[in-house]
C-alpha cells in the first residue's frame, strides 16, 4: 500500500507524541506537503547539508530529523542563506522534512530511555516531568447502537495515547434522558415530552487544546443533534514522560569504574568527567544532548551522578560543591544512538501499518568536534 507524508508523521506520533514538545521547541513538519507520496524514508540526527544534500541525490521522499531544520520563525526564505538554500534544495527534489525534537527526548521509550537503558539503568522515571496541566479525560456519550461508529471516529483523532499505547479507552453503558424542546429536532423521542435511551459512555485521555478539533471530528458521525460530551482535567502522578531520567544501577560501583564503563558500552573515545573521585554510585540520571538546564532537577533527586552533554563548567564546580558527580559524554553521542533506533521502529511500525517504505538510518553523519 502506498504510503503518503502524513502516514508516516501518524507513525511517528504514535512514537513521538507533539503534545510532548516543549513550548519553546519546533517539531514537526519542516518542509513538504503532506500529501505527497513516500517511499524512501531516511533517518538522521540533524538535517545538515550533507545529510540533505545526500538524501536528494538517493531520491530520499522524507527525512525524519531529531533536531528542528526551522527553530525560529523565518521573516523572509533567502535562497542565498544556508538555512534558505536548504529549504529550496529539499522543496525541488521533493524531499519533506520532519523533525521529532523535545517530543522525542521526552517519550516514554524515548531518546532518554534508550540512554538509560544502554548504559545499564533500572527502574526509571522522568528527571523533570512535562506539564500535566495540558492532559484532560474526554467523555462522550452515544446511542448505543452508534457506539462502534462513536469510537472509530474518537481513534481517527489525538485522543486515546497513553505512552507507547493509542486507542485507549474505556466504555461503560445506562439510561440516558432527556426532553426535546419546542424548536429541537430530536433524533428519537418526541418534543415536549421526556424520553430515555441506551447509551455508552466512551471517555479517553486527550489534550486539552485538541478538545475543539476532536468535537468537531465526532459531530460529524453523532446523530445527535446536540451531543453531550463532558471534558476533566486530571492530575498525573509518576509519569514517566519528561525530559531525562533517574535510575537505578544494577550494582553499586565507583565513580570511577561507572564513568570507565559507560565510556565502553558507548564506544567513546573519550568523556569529560568531574566531582569528587571517592564518589560511590548506586543511582545515576542522564539527559540526552545539553542537560545543563536539569542540574536542578538532579541536583533534587536521589542520584549521585548526572550524564549528559554539553556540561559547563560552573556545573561542574556545583557538582563539586554538592558532593555529586558529572559525566559528559558529548551532545552527538548522548542523541546519535536514536538515529539506528528509530529507524528500526519506524520501519516495523510502518510494515505492521501495511505501507511499503523503505526505511534507512542515515550513516554519513559524524561529530562535528574532533580531539587532537
Amino acid at each position: 500500500m502506498q504510503a503518503t507524508v502524513s502516514d508516516v508523521i501518524k507513525i511517528i506520533e504514535k512514537i513521538a507524541p507533539s503534545m510532548l514538545a516543549e513550548k519553546w521547541d519546533n517539531p514537526g513538519l519542516q518542509v513538504g506537503r503532506k500529501n505527497w507520496p513516500v517511499k524512501t524514508a531516511w533517518v538522521a540526527l540533524d538535517p545538515s547539508p550533507d545529510v540533505i544534500a545526500a538524501a536528494c541525490r538517493s531520491k530520499v521522499d522524507i527525512l525524519v530529523t531529531h533536531h528542528p531544520l526551522i527553530m525560529n520563525p523565518l521573516k523572509c526564505i533567502d535562497f542565498g542563506s544556508v538555512e534558505g538554500n536548504l529549504i529550496q534544495m529539499a522543496a525541488v527534489n521533493r524531499l519533506s522534512i520532519f523533525s521529532a525534537h523535545t517530543n522525542l527526548d521526552s517519550a516514554k521509550d524515548g531518546l532518554n530511555d534508550l540512554l538509560a537503558s544502554r548504559i545499564g539503568l533500572k527502574n526509571t522515571r522522568a528527571l523533570s516531568g512535562t506539564d500535566s496541566s495540558v492532559r484532560c479525560k474526554f467523555v462522550v456519550y452515544v446511542p448505543v447502537k452508534y457506539e462502534t461508529k462513536i469510537l472509530e471516529a474518537l481513534f481517527e483523532t489525538s485522543a486515546g495515547i497513553i505512552g507507547s499505547y493509542t486507542c485507549c479507552s474505556f466504555r461503560s453503558r445506562g439510561k440516558g434522558t432527556f426532553r426535546p424542546g419546542s424548536s429541537a429536532k430530536p433524533v428519537t423521542g418526541k418534543r415536549g415530552e421526556i424520553s430515555d435511551v441506551d447509551e455508552a459512555r466512551i471517555e479517553a485521555v486527550a489534550v486539552k487544546q485538541d478538545i475543539p478539533a476532536i468535537i468537531a471530528h465526532i459531530r460529524e458521525s453523532h446523530p445527535y443533534e446536540t451531543i453531550a460530551y463532558d471534558v476533566y482535567p486530571l492530575y498525573e502522578y509518576g509519569n514517566s514522560d519528561g525530559l531525562g531520567r533517574v535510575g537505578e544501577l544494577e550494582e553499586k560501583m565507583s565513580f570511577l569504574l561507572f564513568a570507565q564503563k559507560i565510556k565502553e558500552r558507548l564506544a567513546l573515545k573519550s568523556i569529560r568527567i568531574a566531582g569528587s573521585q571517592e564518589l560511590f554510585v548506586t543511582h545515576a540520571a542522564v539527559c540526552t544532548g545539553s542537560g545543563s538546564s536539569l542540574m536542578k532537577h538532579f541536583i533534587k533527586s536521589d542520584a549521585q551522578v548526572y550524564i549528559t552533554g554539553d556540561i559547563r563548567y560552573h556545573d561542574a564546580r556545583t557538582a563539586e560543591a554538592e558532593g555529586r558527580g558529572l559525566i559528559d559524554i558529548g551532545h552527538f553521542a548522548s542523541e546519535h544512538i536514536v538515529v539506528g533506533a528509530l529507524a528500526k521502529r519506524l520501519r516495523a511500525m510502518i510494515r505492521k501499518a501495511g505501507f511499503e517504505v523503505l526505511v534507512k538510518a542515515c550513516s554519513i553523519e559524524r561529530d562535528p568536534f574532533r580531539i587532537l
